[in-house]
């Protein structure tokens, strides 16, 4: 396992795609004021590196110990969603609206994701001020798999999907 500053010293790939505009602190007291929750510390310093955008293929799945819909090893975080509103673009701000459009639980922080899978900071059982989970939900299947206890502690688990024994990315998990 990877440790922390380790991952984020690295964690952001190349390209603009997804990418806000620098973070500051008044955004982030604007996010948190929109979407009625702290966001994690672990998350806000990765943030402030790059706000937003693809993440390195070296920190591109998170392995799961059982099949999902994406992989029967792991799910994908090509990129992640970061603070701003630049046209075209999905923002952590768009949380509400996307929760809305795919009957998502709430409360949630959307952090990567195309309508069908998402990663998501998990609020329901801390609280919208404490310390949220990571999770994937399935909307599709209409299923959600806890990945790790805190961000920290999922970027910690980030792999390269390559390495992870899939033979492909988006196999399917299901058997015949």
């Amino acid at each position: 396992m990877a440790r922390f500053d380790e991952v984020k010293a690295t964690f952001w790939g190349k390209g603009l795609y997804g990418v806000q505009s620098p973070l500051t602190d008044a955004a982030v007291q604007e996010a948190e004021a929109q979407l009625g929750i702290r966001l994690p510390s672990a998350l806000l310093e990765i943030l402030r590196i790059q706000n937003g955008g693809q993440v390195a293929s070296q920190w591109n799945a998170f392995p799961t110990k059982v099949p999902t819909s994406w992989s029967k090893d792991h799910v994908p975080l090509e990129e992640m969603m970061g603070i701003g509103r630049r046209e075209n673009q999905l923002s952590l701000l768009d949380t509400p609206y996307l929760i809305e459009e795919w009957e998502l639980p709430s409360p949630l922080a959307l952090l990567s994701g195309d309508g069908h899978c998402w990663i998501a900071l998990d609020y329901r059982s801390c609280g919208r001020q404490g310390e949220p989970s990571v999770t994937w939900f399935d909307t599709d299947e209409n299923t959600e798999l806890t990945l790790a206890a805190d961000f920290k502690a999922f970027v910690e688990q980030l792999h390269r999907a390559e390495n992870l024994g899939a033979d492909s990315a988006n196999e399917t998990a299901a058997t015949p």
